[in-house]
């Protein structure tokens, strides 16, 4: 008998749930806190039933959110149609070891905390919540797209998002908490947790993509993953701020450079992003980090750069350029915002209520805080 076998270490299987509509980069910093802590990643989702019942009507449809989380890096398994309150049972019935959620209390329809029932039974555990962004916050800079916040001249430099009015946003979120103007400072830290941190192997093929990816959704998902199919190593591109100004209108891009090149990096299918990458195609992007095999663009038409010349006239001359057949090329980030822009009562509601809720969440959590104070200074 070897006297030096050891027993296999049981994998520790995490659980996380939530609503994911519009999965953003604060999400997927969630669960990658929570993946750190284990071995194995189960994510519940909610159905838009439930998520109806207790919080308001979502943005992204059921099946949506469910690929986007699915195809967050971090994630090993999704539930669908998790339960809105987390049992002791539901965590029993996929074997894991213990709950993970952000620092701040989430409550049910009529108040209940949601994570109740785990934290008893010392089944949850916590993780830092991400600030400068939220579901909610996306929703309010939709509802001020009529208002043309581009229109304000941006300085050079900017965040695109510099240009909302804290008050403009504060209409439409009154009472809810981190909900204002975007104020993402991103960290090299931040970048570097995202990151693959893996080169091209020497007999890689390098596929290289480049967009907006604004409100980063499940259309992009699929796109990258048949682009990713081209290839082994799958570089994205990402335009700065005022590129997608120039570009695509007055309006966009509703997320910061920094947020859409963290929503990206988050996703499985991508080993690379360069940060404010060029409209378009250069000889440095195909050869000066790394050396690029196929250039990739879906079916669509593209606007031409700012001087009338096509984007992707370099690797067309140099037969890299291939076109990706996109079976979710219906859901766009303009049709995200028309979703929101053609139900605009029915969201502002949602905004409404959502305020309310967390000012009561608020004083929830205030609560909880003083009375564990006071139980840490009695021992």
């Amino acid at each position: 008998m070897n006297t030096h076998q050891t027993e296999t270490r049981k994998p520790v299987r995490i659980w996380v749930d939530g609503c994911f509509d519009m999965m953003h980069y604060g999400h997927a910093n969630a669960l990658r806190q929570a993946k750190e802590m284990g071995d194995y990643l189960v994510v519940g989702v909610h159905s838009d039933a439930e998520i109806a019942k207790n919080k308001g009507p979502t943005v992204m449809r059921e099946e949506e959110r469910y690929a986007a989380v699915a195809a967050c890096k971090w994630v090993d398994e999704v539930v669908p149609d998790a339960p809105y309150f987390t049992t002791v049972d539901i965590l029993r019935k996929h074997n894991i070891d213990f709950c993970v959620h952000g620092d701040d209390i989430t409550t049910m329809a009529d108040g209940t905390d949601c994570y109740q029932a785990v934290k008893d039974a010392g089944l949850y555990r916590e993780c830092k919540r991400t600030q400068g962004v939220s579901t909610t916050e996306l929703v309010g800079r939709m509802l001020l797209m009529t208002r043309d916040h581009h229109k304000r001249r941006m300085s050079a430099g900017a965040s695109s998002l510099s240009s909302f009015n804290s008050e403009d946003l504060g209409s439409f979120s009154r009472g809810i908490r981190r909900t204002t103007v975007s104020h993402f400072l991103p960290t090299s830290k931040r970048i570097v947790q995202f990151s693959e941190g893996r080169e091209p192997a020497e007999n890689d093929k390098v596929v290289y993509v480049d967009g907006a990816f604004d409100l980063f959704h499940v259309g992009h998902i699929e796109f990258l993953k048949r682009a990713k199919a081209l290839g082994d190593f799958l570089v994205v591109g990402v335009h700065d701020d005022q590129t997608v100004n120039a570009i695509k209108g007055a309006n966009h891009p509703l997320m910061n450079l920094h947020e859409r090149a963290l929503s990206v990096l988050a996703c499985k299918y991508v080993d690379e992003v360069i940060i404010g990458a060029p409209y378009s195609v250069t000889e440095d992007v195909l050869n000066k980090e790394y050396k690029v095999h196929v250039v990739a663009h879906g079916n669509t038409a593209t606007e031409p750069d700012l001087d009338g010349s096509d984007a992707y006239e370099l690797p067309k001359q140099r037969g890299i350029y291939v076109e990706i057949e996109n079976p979710n090329s219906t859901l766009t980030t303009q049709g995200i915002i028309d979703r929101i822009i053609e139900n605009r009562f029915v969201f502002e509601e949602r905004q409404r209520r959502k305020g309310a809720k967390a000012a009561l969440e608020a004083e929830k959590e205030a609560n909880e805080k003083k009375a564990k104070a006071t139980t840490a200074a009695a021992q």
